[in-house]
């Protein structure tokens, strides 16, 4: 186990410690797809095949009604011409922010790939019927004490030009 280090030198330490390690492939900018979803479908398939933990994990972020940013990591539920699907219960954090202020930013990062996407846009809740197909789609202890009501599943309805894919950059 790597010993933290005293409080005067954890920038040094933090600079030290390798960062954005990997092996990217090239990106052609011209070659990518007009259509986000198909380039992330690629990407996502891209990430399994190199066996990237978790590659459907994301960041999602959304602000507070005091405009305050909040971020969590969740696990994408779909992706399609309906936009980033995503659940959760009303009542939670995510769901009030939501709730106030119905847009998002969700980040995908896979650190083997060194490949980022980023989309951002209106949240939409989707119908009762599939937030409760999503709901029963769960194994029976994820269900556990979840009020059907309270289920939600949203979609993050990016413009094509607001999903973003990149390459990450080593550091100097």
């Amino acid at each position: 186990m790597t010993d933290t280090p005293p409080l005067g030198d954890v920038a040094a330490w933090l600079r030290a410690l390798l960062a954005l390690s990997g092996v990217p492939s090239p990106i052609d900018a011209g070659a990518l797809p007009a259509d986000p979803v198909e380039m992330f479908l690629a990407w996502i398939g891209e990430a399994v095949d190199a066996g990237v933990p978790e590659p459907h994990a994301a960041t999602l972020a959304t602000v507070d009604p005091d405009g305050i940013p909040d971020a969590r990591t969740l696990i994408l539920k779909d992706v399609g011409s309906r936009g980033w699907a995503f659940a959760g219960t009303r009542s939670s954090g995510k769901g009030r922010q939501l709730a106030h202020r119905p847009a998002a930013a969700l980040d995908f990062w896979w650190q083997p790939l060194m490949r980022a996407v980023r989309a951002r846009g209106p949240v939409v809740e989707a119908t009762r019927a599939e937030s409760e197909a999503d709901l029963a789609a769960r194994s029976p202890a994820a269900r556990e004490g979840i009020p059907t009501e309270d289920w939600v599943l949203w979609r993050l309805v990016p413009a094509a030009r607001r999903v973003l894919a990149g390459r990450a950059r080593s550091a100097p």
